[in-house]
């Protein structure tokens, strides 16, 4: 049974009640128009507790080992007394919309830990391998006390702008030895990042983590900082045994700490709070377009027009459009 009452989940979330914080975020990640009502309310009551957490964006090619990383990283700051939320992205089907969740299977140490809280959500076939929720989910995760949260992403895909729109950090994770490393990922995301780690850097892989790492630190300063306050690192480290996962968190806090003192870091999240605005008017209008009645009385005859070339596509895009005059 559903509480209506915002105030039932406000209190449940801010006393830290693992049980109501993942109704909280099934509740707000749910379509239905009477959730999102309650869901708005519980976020308006939240909001007030939120913004104090470090935000930390994972993203790496397949392979990489994004959640072996997340894991080796996660202990160790658990270690260091943080409270640390994972939200951690499945790939949806495209054909069924369903999702793999099995992010807590692959963080066996991780999940078991009183500290940590795993989240795995559907992207939901949404660019930047990130749910259509995650910046929500974030807030509530804050108010419930986590002082660091993890947006491991899909991979690398076509728009992790939207990652990097919603985190103070964007960590890039690479493979070493793969062949043809500076092919294997878009300038775009390169630009992105505030850093990059090569994992898997143990054993006979530390060579050609060491090359990597070169190859890689060439590659940006062919690129323009996005702040004259930083120049996007470097790193290599190691999952299994741990070598270079302190230096990652050292790189993170110090960005922050940097950012903090010229007042780029304010600035980034009241950027960040209206992309995020934008984005919801955006979806807000494709959600009125596809729910309009008389543009659902059309659209499939308008379909087969432009199937049959009997309509050219922006004529027809063009008349679904004027309907909602």
């Amino acid at each position: 049974m559903i509480s209506q009452d915002p105030a039932f989940y406000i209190s449940g979330v801010l006393a830290q009640n693992r049980l109501i914080l993942s109704k909280t975020i099934t509740l707000i990640e749910s379509t239905l128009e009477s959730h999102q009502i309650l869901a708005k309310a519980i976020l308006d009551g939240l909001l007030p507790y939120t913004g104090k957490a470090v935000r930390l964006g994972i993203t790496g090619v397949p392979g990489v080992g994004k959640s072996t990383f997340v894991e080796a990283l996660g202990i160790y700051l658990i270690e260091k007394s943080h409270r640390l939320a994972v939200l951690a992205v499945d790939p949806s089907s495209t054909r069924s919309g369903g999702s793999i969740l099995a992010d807590k299977t692959r963080m066996e140490q991780l999940s078991i830990q009183e500290a940590a809280f795993i989240r795995p959500s559907p992207s939901m076939c949404t660019l930047g391998g990130v749910a259509k929720k995650t910046r929500e989910t974030m807030l509530v995760c804050e108010a419930a006390g986590y002082d660091v949260i993890f947006v491991e992403t899909v991979g690398v895909g076509q728009s992790e702008t939207t990652v990097a729109s919603m985190v103070d950090f964007f960590l890039v994770l690479m493979l070493a030895g793969a062949g043809d490393e500076l092919q294997g990922i878009k300038k775009g995301v390169l630009e992105l990042s505030d850093a990059m780690a090569i994992t898997k850097a143990d054993g006979d892989n530390i060579k050609k983590a060491g090359q990597a790492q070169k190859e890689y630190e060439t590659a940006f300063h062919l690129l323009r900082p996005s702040s004259n306050t930083w120049s996007p690192p470097v790193l290599t480290c190691s999952s299994l045994t741990g070598d270079g996962i302190k230096a990652v968190w050292e790189t993170v806090t110090a960005h922050r700490s940097k950012f903090i003192k010229t007042g780029e870091f304010d600035e980034k999240r009241k950027q960040q709070s209206l992309d995020w605005m934008w984005a919801l008017v955006d979806q807000g209008l494709k959600d009125r377009f596809y729910n309009n009645i008389t543009v659902k009385k059309h659209i499939s005859v308008l379909l087969k027009a432009v199937e049959n070339k009997e309509k050219a596509p922006l004529a027809a895009a063009n008349e679904l459009l004027s309907l909602l005059d």
